[in-house]
């Protein structure tokens, strides 16, 4: 039997845990990273929450209210920033959330909530806490609860994007605003960041406040590259934080050169394109690979 209710959708995702596996084995670094989930799902029963499920070193949580997802999502960031056994492992976690109605069904949770929830995950950094302006507007009695603008941020279903804020946990707050007040967050500018991009003849224009724009083998990407070692779905760009960002999601990796740089792998990471021009080749090093690929030009008008 299904349900509609007003939840606070959580997710938190483990940081760090690639190279763990990749140092330490899987065995070894799944009991570490089985330690983090643990305490993930330890908080969120005490703030209310439940445990919904576990997706590989992420877990997704639903809570009562708003604030008491908040909450739990600064216990969180706490308890894995100051475990002896977590640091040494250099493990963090990037925690995102959002309050809305959400469909309850064979005790799991889907709808738009859900989907806004694991889009601010995504847009959190290591160590950072990412919600929507509406999650954290009207909330009151938070206590030492801080926020500051991200500005906006597209959502896949959405035709506007949507008002997103930092939720401050670390002990310096300066230059951030209480959550108990209206959340005064940065009008959103005029378009002005483009990621241009040519790739065998086609020319490309993306601009910030565009969706997530895919690359890889399969024809449903935004941008087909059609070579046997390119992964179906192999690489990601979007804008965040003022940057235009590189995530590679693939077997092989993505190679990139930023300027004159020298050309460095990317494999299961992101990287900001901290460059005004560059070569983006997905599955195998420029040399091996020059008619696929891409060059990009950020643009700031």
């Amino acid at each position: 039997m299904s349900q509609r209710q007003p939840l606070t959708i959580l997710f938190a995702d483990v940081s760090g845990s690639t190279k763990l596996f990749e140092t330490l084995g899987d065995e070894a670094a799944r009991r570490i990273v089985a330690g983090v989930l643990q305490a993930l799902a330890e908080i969120t029963r005490r703030h209310g929450g439940r445990l919904i499920k576990t997706i590989g070193d992420e877990v997704m949580c639903t809570f009562p209210g708003a604030l008491n997802g908040l909450l739990a999502a600064t216990d969180m960031q706490k308890r894995v920033s100051s475990d002896p056994a977590f640091i040494r492992d250099n493990l963090a976690i990037r925690v995102g959330l959002h309050h809305g109605e959400a469909l309850i069904e064979d005790s799991d949770v889907y709808g738009d909530a859900v989907n806004t929830a694991a889009r601010m995950a995504s847009l959190a950094k290591r160590e950072q806490i990412v919600t929507t302006a509406s999650t954290v507007t009207g909330v009151t009695n938070t206590g030492p609860l801080r926020t500051r603008s991200l500005g906006t941020a597209r959502v896949s279903g959405k035709l506007q994007p949507i008002e997103i804020v930092d939720v401050m946990w670390q002990d310096d707050i300066s230059n951030v605003t209480t959550v108990q007040r209206v959340v005064k967050l940065v009008e959103a500018q005029p378009r002005k960041a483009r990621l241009l991009l040519r790739y065998r003849g086609q020319a490309i224009e993306i601009d910030e406040l565009a969706p997530t724009f895919s690359l890889g083998r399969e024809a449903s990407n935004n941008l087909m590259v059609d070579a046997e070692w390119v992964s179906r779905t192999h690489a990601t760009l979007e804008y965040k934080r003022g940057y235009w960002v590189l995530g590679d999601r693939s077997t092989n990796g993505t190679w990139v050169r930023l300027g004159e740089a020298e050309e460095l792998r990317l494999h299961r990471d992101e990287i900001q394109l901290r460059s005004k021009v560059g070569t983006i080749s997905l599955g195998q090093e420029t040399a091996l690979n020059p008619d696929y690929v891409l060059q990009f030009q950020c643009v700031e008008a």
